[in-house]
């Protein structure tokens, strides 16, 4: 219903921000993340979105859409609601957050309060294939990456090695440290098989 918010920042806390638009202020609830990066009484713009309950209009405001679409995943899966998954994005940044996600890592999405084994799990679960829509890397990378991680399959595959087995082990080396050369990459591969 309501997509942003652009306006003059009036109050700035770390759970929540006060916007002005119009003459209207708006109470935006936000993540230590939002707070962080948000400049002092500036026009700001915050992306946003509106939790409807029985008792309760919620609007929660997001520093950029990809915060906002990561807040979204994690409430669309059961037993995480608004306030976990602002805790999460309180805790980890978005990046961090898809990386655990994308590498299936239960244990950095179970040490945010309040999410359980089988909460993390199911996040995992849930949003193993949804995640990969919403990961943020720049383009010039993506293309960076894809040609050399393109060329050490090309070179693994042709040194005999399975092509989903190396395909999984080059993606978490790439989710390490995206900026390695082929060789590189090819020889902790081979580390790694």
């Amino acid at each position: 219903m309501i997509t942003h918010i652009r306006g003059k920042l009036v109050e700035k806390n770390p759970t929540f921000a006060v916007v002005e638009a119009n003459g209207i202020g708006y109470w935006l609830n936000i993540s230590l993340n939002t707070y962080s990066q948000l400049p002092d009484n500036e026009f700001v713009i915050l992306y946003t979105h509106l939790s409807i309950k029985e008792d309760a209009h919620t609007l929660y405001g997001f520093i950029n859409k990809t915060e906002r679409e990561i807040f979204r995943l994690l409430i669309s899966v059961s037993g995480v609601g608004p306030s976990i998954a602002r805790t999460m994005l309180s805790s980890m940044t978005t990046d961090e957050i898809q990386q655990a996600i994308a590498s299936n890592n239960v244990g950095v999405i179970q040490s945010v309060k309040g999410i359980g084994i089988k909460t993390a799990q199911r996040v995992l679960v849930d949003l193993r294939d949804k995640i990969s829509k919403t990961y943020a890397i720049d383009e010039v990378y993506a293309s960076q990456s894809n040609t050399v991680k393109n060329e050490a399959l090309s070179a693994l595959e042709v040194l005999g090695f399975n092509k989903k087995q190396i395909e999984k082990v080059v993606d978490k080396i790439l989710l390490e440290d995206k900026t390695l050369s082929v060789e590189v990459l090819i020889k902790n591969a081979l580390k790694n098989l």
